[in-house]
């Protein structure tokens, strides 16, 4: 027998798709996704929501640098192809202060759905206006530290670092302590200490964010002044450059997300600054048998990683039909039982009630410690100009990490252009 709040939600699910008639169930739904396995977790329960709807959804699923500048000349068309929206917290300050973007709060309260459940970080990671909300949580990628529980615990590996060290191998408590297990692993075990996105731009932006904030620094302080140019923001610098140019593999100044986790699947890694929900895809037998079984999660040295987001929005030039569709949609995915289903395939969850559900922390007990990674998670600076802020940030990281550019004249660079693009209308 249905239960009360799932009858309730599937008549609801009922009266807006009749509402819109037989036009609602001709409208095909288009989403621009990235390729990334929550993408592919959602995929795969489409037919269930087209069955249940009448409504069809398509996503074109491409990698992560190439979606903003295609998503952005949709939305200044005069009507965008992509009628259902995947947005990254990067252009949650962008995007809404263009107007390209439906306030969904009408909608929400029209249609009674509840959002209490929803983590107030996650959601005002993404919407900066608090009477109005743009964008409504889609999942969480706050970044800590996957490792190698079987080399941590190798029993030569130990008595060797006790030797060199004259202290016992355990994990580390702190930034510097990462980066020095890091290259020893790499010296001693001939595989690399840490898989690392270099990549100019996104991926290695967020991967020093991680550096950054595991070392005491930030971006900006609660005035929103830029202090990037910090003691601790030199200190976290030197460690990344000395990280990759010594305790990564070979490439690591061209790698992406793909790269490191393809590197950490075939057991040449020892570690990854990654996002926590990476470690269901990476403890997987089938899809990476040389490391299922000997992979931990824990926050990162230090306790602040980056924290990051992704959210549902609605395009203003679209046709209403296709907004109701669009939130028709939504209502569903975010729901607690497509949530918890997600989850039980290694979705990572906006809503407690699902971090909290029996069978989702029966399967995966690590997201207790994946709550602990959110909570401690810090933001990237969200402003108009943040994408191009990643880009700027990246270029300077790049040429310190490849020894092209000091790491003082890299950081007072990163900061100086900051305050640059933070005055920028």
């Amino acid at each position: 027998m249905l239960s009360m709040k799932k009858s309730f939600f599937l008549a609801g699910l009922a009266m807006l798709s009749a509402a819109n008639g037989a036009q609602a169930k001709q409208v095909v739904l288009h989403a621009l996704m990235e390729d990334v396995p929550e993408t592919h977790i959602i995929e795969q329960m489409l037919p269930q929501f087209e069955q249940q709807s009448g409504i069809k959804v398509e996503f074109e699923k491409i990698g992560y640098g190439d979606m903003h500048d295609k998503l952005v000349a949709q939305l200044i068309a005069p009507q965008s192809y992509y009628n259902l929206l995947e947005v990254d917290f990067l252009w949650a300050g962008e995007f809404p202060a263009a107007q390209w973007l439906t306030d969904l709060s009408p909608m929400i309260a029209k249609s009674k759905f509840d959002t209490s459940a929803f983590i107030p970080s996650t959601v005002s990671l993404l919407n900066h206006d608090k009477n109005k909300m743009f964008i409504l949580p889609m999942y969480n990628y706050s970044m800590g530290l996957i490792y190698r529980t079987d080399i941590l615990g190798d029993k030569n590996l130990q008595q060797q670092f006790q030797a060199a060290n004259n202290k016992p191998l355990a994990l580390p408590a702190s930034l510097d302590e990462y980066v020095a297990l890091a290259k020893f692993v790499k010296e001693k075990q001939n595989i690399a200490g840490a898989a690392m996105q270099g990549q100019r731009g996104d991926p290695n932006s967020m991967e020093f964010s991680n550096y950054l904030f595991a070392a005491g620094g930030d971006y900006l302080d609660g005035d929103n002044k830029v202090v990037l140019n910090s003691p601790a923001g030199k200190k976290a610098l030197a460690l990344y450059v000395d990280a990759i140019q010594h305790g990564a593999q070979a490439g690591a100044l061209s790698a992406t997300l793909d790269d490191t986790q393809r590197l950490m699947c075939s057991g040449k890694a020892f570690s990854m600054i990654t996002y926590w929900w990476m470690l269901p895809q990476l403890d997987n037998a089938k899809s990476c048998p040389a490391v299922a079984g000997k992979l931990a999660l824990t926050p990162m040295p230090g306790g602040h990683g980056e924290s990051g987001g992704w959210g549902w929005g609605i395009p203003k030039n679209v046709p209403p039909e296709e907004q109701q569709a669009a939130w028709t949609f939504i209502q569903w995915v975010q729901s607690k039982k497509v949530e918890t289903e997600r989850a039980l395939q290694g979705h990572a969850p906006v809503r407690t009630d699902v971090y909290s559900d029996p069978a989702v922390l029966a399967k995966f007990p690590y997201y207790q410690t994946a709550q602990q990674v959110v909570a401690g998670g810090k933001s990237f600076p969200i402003f108009t100009y943040s994408a191009q802020y990643e880009d700027v940030l990246g270029t300077q990281l790049s040429q310190a990490a490849g020894g092209s550019g000091n790491t003082d004249g890299a950081l007072a660079a990163a900061a100086t252009q900051l305050e640059t693009l933070m005055k920028k209308k």
